[in-house]
């Protein structure tokens, strides 16, 4: 259900955008229906584990490159990551191109991986910088299912100053610029908050697409 009164735009930080209700109702099923079938395989969605043994209550699966604490790899025990559809190249410059505003902005970008995140009731991020790139080129973040705090913070410490961000489904993030590697994460999720007609029963997807500037080993 889209708001009752429009949500402006917002300039969060120098070079972070939000863009709300983005993507249409048709769309987001679209994205609904292709994340299932990326949640499947070849390397199905799971929750990360991280160095310290701890799982992340985020479950993940990967496009392009599978993401490991904290490193990118193009296959998982044996099996090669799938790569990365045009239609969602094609999404990720079209989101550029309107965040900012500039129609040039987004004509040479070429995300080759895409994380996809789905975030239960329980389901947090904390404050981490998306530092594996070699690339300075925009992040852009997809939004579908449960609203959501999205907290935007500063690239020298996952303290204050930081914006929280209420990313309701459909709504578009893109950063890039001084805030390329500015500190982010999700505290909180607001289950039942999901328009049914996005094809998402409950919980949150999140699909972010980078530039990774790395090449095959």
């Amino acid at each position: 259900m889209r708001a009752l009164l429009p949500r402006p735009r917002r300039t969060v930080a120098p070079g972070a955008v939000h863009v709300p209700d983005w993507l249409d109702t048709d769309d987001q099923r679209r994205l609904v229906a292709a994340c299932r079938e990326w949640a499947r395989g070849p390397i199905p969605m799971r929750a990360t584990r991280l160095p310290t043994g701890r799982l992340m209550s985020v479950q993940s699966v990967g496009l392009g490159w599978h993401w490991a604490p904290y490193r990118y790899l193009r296959s998982v025990d044996g099996v090669r990551v799938p790569p990365v559809p045009d239609r969602l190249v094609q999404w990720g410059r079209r989101a550029v191109a309107d965040a900012y505003e500039d129609p040039d902005a987004g004509a040479g970008y070429t995300p080759d991986a895409a994380l996809i995140n789905f975030y239960d009731a329980t389901a947090r991020m904390g404050m981490h910088r998306d530092q594996e790139e070699r690339s300075t080129a925009p992040v852009v973040s997809l939004s579908i299912g449960d609203t959501c705090t999205f907290r935007f913070g500063n690239p020298d410490t996952r303290s204050r100053p930081y914006t929280d961000v209420e990313l309701c489904s459909g709504d578009l993030f893109v950063f890039g610029g001084p805030s390329r590697f500015a500190y982010h994460g999700v505290p909180k999720v607001f289950p039942g908050t999901a328009d049914p007609e996005c094809g998402l029963a409950s919980g949150r997807l999140n699909i972010t697409l980078r530039v990774t500037g790395l090449e095959d080993s």
